[in-house]
């Protein structure tokens, strides 16, 4: 009797295991066919379908948008007043060259500034430092030429304008990032005759002028027929400005 009573209880759970497991299994049936809605899981067609049809829709629609902004760059550009247009552009050219940013040409003043002979400074009882060019010495002759009307003035062969900054650098002088050496050379598109008594106008100038009368400092002005100044080429940018009233 005692060798039955294993059996009898192994019979007795697949009595009650097999129903669970078959109430189980239609339950996930159940469930399985509720979150399919009726459609085939293990399928991937009809969800690739979808997705072209889909994305095409989303093309079309954004090809719509960009002939829209077409349409609307047309209307926008038809609109514009080319009388408008052309009387801006014509303001602007009229800057260009007062701005520095055209080539001039034509008769002017070349004047040519260079430090005392070696000898004079070192047998001197001056201080060295009167005997050199200073780029206060430049910028006096440059706005002597400026301060009566010069198409154009340029340094070294570069252009001026009205933002250049000289300055010195040792015994040298720094303009636009390039250092240069004496001699420096200042040329001026304008009447020689006004630039040239516009000179007398500027104490700097005459300082300079006794100096070199008397120790040797380098100066010479000259008359030219025929100067050219090239435009700047560089990008004008303003970086400190003054309200008039």
């Amino acid at each position: 009797m005692t060798s039955r009573s294993a059996p009898r209880r192994r019979s007795s759970r697949w009595r009650i295991g097999v129903p669970v497991a078959t109430v189980t299994a239609g339950v996930l049936f159940v469930a399985s066919a509720l979150s399919a809605d009726g459609t085939d899981l293990r399928s991937v067609t009809t969800d690739v379908r979808t997705l072209v049809v889909h994305r095409g829709a989303d093309v079309d629609a954004a090809q719509e948008r960009v002939e829209d902004l077409r349409a609307e760059v047309s209307r926008l550009t038809s609109a514009i007043d080319n009388a408008m247009v052309e009387a801006a552009r014509r303001d602007v050219e009229a800057l260009e060259a007062p701005a520095g940013l055209r080539q001039v040409q034509g008769p002017g003043l070349r004047i040519t500034l260079t430090d005392a002979p070696r000898e004079t400074i070192e047998e001197s009882d001056l201080d060295p430092k009167d005997l050199v060019v200073h780029q206060q010495d430049i910028q006096a002759f440059v706005n002597a030429m400026w301060a009566v009307g010069a198409e154009g003035v340029s340094l070294m062969g570069e252009r001026l304008i009205s933002t250049t900054a000289i300055k010195c650098v040792g015994n040298t002088v720094l303009m636009h990032g390039v250092p240069y050496s004496p001699p420096y050379v200042i040329e001026a598109v304008g009447d020689p005759a006004v630039l040239s008594a516009s000179l007398d106008d500027f104490d700097r100038i005459n300082t300079y002028e006794s100096y070199a009368a008397m120790y040797g400092l380098g100066l010479e002005v000259e008359w030219v027929d025929e100067i050219t100044i090239p435009a700047y080429d560089g990008a004008p940018e303003l970086q400190h400005a003054v309200a008039v009233p």
